[in-house]
């Protein structure tokens, strides 16, 4: 810990008195405009659109940030809601990741009981509105500090859809579109504050369509094939082969088509697969084993298969050098206080919850800094693989609050949501100042991300595909 508490101290005293005096002015201009950024936080949560249909919210984020003087550059790397907002010259280039997408299922009204919405198919039970929004105000406020102190570098906003899922990253990664950054900076919301490095499974995803024959399955049963047997056979296949996996191996799936009536043998059946492992190479090859039980499954009930990838996803490469600063950063920034209506909301929350429920405080603290290993996955993985990558967590979530459910949309529609988007933003934009200000550190952080690479080159887990731009559909 003395180490530790040394590397701090040496991050801050590199940053120079006008840099420090400069990052608390950045705070206050985040915070005078906090009402601007909760509105567009909010269209965004209203529209809950999926991934690679977020129309509305990629032009959302674009119109606030062409307005804030960046160029925008649409519908890169083959994905329509796709772009990049540049503002600045020359080197460094520090690059800035916003997600907007929704999850498909999960509508819920911004109260502390299930409430679904009545007629939206989807909500942001990942947070991805304050995502997004976030990044926009932090690279915003990078833009006009670059301005005031007339510094020399490029600030980069990537829009990127469908982390969802799509993989919209991956194709960003693929076509080049980081080769010149210097440093990427994200964030993702969470119902802790948190800036420890951390690790995150590889995954690979796709549909598995197979193909029969109709026939009237009482009448004419032996003239079928039915396609929603071979779904089922290959199931059946990979629930067994769960017990000849690592341990670290995680398969789930969801049956997306499986007939139209029981009176009619199915024709065509459709299942939607994931593969997660903390070893890339280990996701290969569980995928591969899985491929070879939907050709079983195939050939046992006389159907035909076709397999589309729809996803794939390194893990993530923590960068210790940058996430120091980040903690240093988000330690000076602090938690934010709840007030008693946003009190009684997680009080109400929570009771919904099972399992061993955390300690509700008002005062939503700092974790302490450690190297964790992650559970889930992400596009960023691919990112931080071709440039040294540095992320953070900030509490937009109440205490204990899964991902992916209705209480995490709910909160996040409320000032909960709001109040951990406005951390989010000062610690991201007091990252990239450290990085404009301070040389050494960029080096330094070049210096381990080339330590732990060596000579790796990067492969996208998809292949050569375009962007699976109806997977959603």
């Amino acid at each position: 810990m003395k180490n530790f508490a040394l590397t701090l101290t040496l991050i801050a005293l590199s940053v120079s008195t006008m840099a420090q005096n400069s990052k608390k002015d950045v705070m206050k201009a985040i915070d005078a405009k906090s009402e601007e950024y909760t509105t567009i936080a909010k269209k965004i949560w209203d529209y809950a659109e999926v991934g690679f249909q977020e129309t509305n919210s990629s032009a959302l984020l674009q119109e606030t940030l062409t307005k804030s003087g960046f160029k925008v550059e649409k519908g890169v790397g083959g994905m329509p809601t796709a772009f990049i907002a540049s503002y600045g010259q020359g080197k460094p280039v520090i690059a800035i990741l916003g997600e907007f997408d929704a999850l498909p299922g999960i509508a819920q009204e911004a109260v502390p009981e299930k409430k679904p919405i009545e007629g939206r198919v989807a909500g942001h039970a990942c947070g991805h509105h304050l995502f997004g929004t976030a990044s926009a105000a932090s690279a915003i406020a990078v833009r006009d500090w670059l301005i005031a102190n007339k510094k020399q570098g490029t600030i980069r906003f990537y829009g990127t859809p469908a982390e969802e899922g799509g993989s919209g990253k991956v194709y960003m990664v693929r076509e080049g579109l980081f080769k010149d950054v210097d440093a990427v900076i994200n964030w993702h919301p969470s119902p802790v504050n948190s800036a420890s490095p951390g690790t995150s499974l590889a995954n690979k995803t796709g549909k598995f369509r197979f193909y029969g024959a109709a026939a009237h399955a009482a009448a004419a049963p032996h003239r079928g094939r039915s396609a929603l047997d071979a779904v089922e056979g290959m199931n059946v296949m990979v629930n067994m082969m769960r017990e000849h996996v690592t341990q670290e191996t995680r398969i789930h799936y969801v049956i997306t088509r499986g007939g139209e009536a029981p009176n009619v043998v199915p024709a065509f059946a459709e299942v939607y697969y994931y593969v997660r492992h903390p070893d890339r190479s280990e996701v290969k090859d569980v995928w591969e084993r899985i491929v070879n039980a939907a050709k079983g499954a195939a050939l046992g009930t006389d159907n035909k298969v076709e397999i589309e990838i729809t996803g794939g996803v390194h893990d993530l490469l923590p960068n210790e050098t940058l996430a120091k600063a980040m903690y240093a950063n988000l330690k000076e920034i602090g938690g934010y206080t709840m007030n008693e209506e946003e009190n009684a909301f997680g009080m109400n929350i929570q009771k919904s919850f099972s399992g061993k429920v955390p300690p509700l405080t008002s005062t939503q603290v700092i974790e302490e800094y450690q190297l964790r290993a992650g559970s889930a996955s992400t596009d960023v993985g691919d990112v931080s693989w071709v440039v040294p990558t540095v992320g953070m967590s900030a509490a937009t979530w109440v205490p204990g609050t899964a991902a992916h459910s209705w209480q995490a949309v709910a909160a996040g529609g409320t000032s909960i949501g709001m109040k951990g988007m406005m951390i989010a933003a000062k610690s991201m934009s007091l990252m990239a100042i450290d990085l404009y200000s301070n040389p050494t550190l960029l080096a330094e952080a070049w210096k381990e991300f080339k330590a732990k690479t060596g000579d790796f080159k990067y492969e996208a887990l998809i292949g050569n595909r375009p962007p699976a731009l109806d997977y959603r559909k």
